[in-house]
């Protein structure tokens, strides 16, 4: 899939900080993105849906030359390494990149039709994530500096039934993330896994099941922002649902069980939203 620079053409002065953000045509990552450019940085915005990046840049009244906007999907390997390549020919080489491109759908195993869609959730959220990072790791060693942010999900703490395939891929970006900070400790690089709680987006808005300490994505912004600015390896936002989760993952595997009995399962891809 070939990658398309769009304009603006002009260019913000290279001594500003530059985030490099996926999933950027909504919820997290047009939150993100807000909340960077009100702290003066500039902004390479990555999204499949180019056209509402551009209405929302415009909406808010962005300087053109503080943004670029690339036309990637993380899913296809060779499109996202194109936008990161871009990005640095282009803006430069960022101080933070954040992998925040992801799909959630549920899954039933005994359907043939969702391996096919376990497929893609891995090749979105972990092969995607690996992929956005690595155009930037060489010369962010070389500049001995720089942050790599994962965005995991408290469901990757604990296994939720008919949420398989979501579940084991913020499972691996924790993982994975742990494994990059290893491997990148002492070069001045800094791996930043985030697990977000439930935040108000299209994702989260057809599910079936109470979500606590619901956030708005503004509010989770704020916090992620801060966050990756203290340099913290790892965290759970809201703090409330970092204690919840620590809490079920201490739980007896019978308890557990249990205790998730009867909980209504994600929508399956195509399911009605409203069954």
């Amino acid at each position: 899939m070939p990658n398309h620079l769009h304009p603006p053409d002009t260019q913000a002065p290279l001594d500003l900080p530059l985030v490099f953000i996926t999933g950027a045509s909504s919820g997290i990552g047009l939150a993100l993105a807000w909340r960077y450019h009100r702290a003066g940085w500039r902004l390479a915005l990555v999204a499949r849906r180019v056209d509402e990046v551009k209405s929302w840049a415009s909406a808010r009244k962005i300087s053109a030359d503080s943004y670029q906007i690339y036309s990637a999907d993380v899913a296809d390997t060779d499109s996202i390494i194109a936008a990161g390549q871009a990005c640095m020919s282009r803006q430069g080489l960022p101080d933070v990149v954040i992998a925040n491109a992801g799909i959630s759908i549920g899954v039933d195993t005994a359907e043939r039709a969702d391996l096919d869609v376990m497929a893609r959730i891995y090749a979105t959220n972990n092969l995607g994530m690996a992929a956005t990072f690595h155009p930037f790791i060489n010369a962010m060693v070389q500049r001995g500096s720089g942050r790599l942010v994962g965005m995991g999900s408290v469901a990757g703490i604990r296994g939720l039934p008919g949420h398989g395939a979501y579940c084991a891929s913020k499972a691996a970006v924790i993982s994975y993330c742990e494994s990059l900070r290893g491997e990148l400790r002492g070069s001045g690089v800094r791996v930043v896994t985030i697990c977000p709680g439930y935040v108000d987006t299209p994702l989260t808005r057809q599910n079936r099941y109470p979500m606590p300490f619901l956030m708005r994505p503004e509010d989770f912004a704020e916090r992620a922002f801060q966050v990756i600015a203290s340099g913290a390896s790892y965290r759970v936002i809201p703090w409330q649902m970092g204690v919840a989760a620590g809490l079920l993952r201490t739980l007896p595997n019978a308890w557990f069980d249990r205790l998730l009995q009867g909980r209504p399962r994600k929508h399956r891809q195509g399911q009605d939203s409203q069954s």
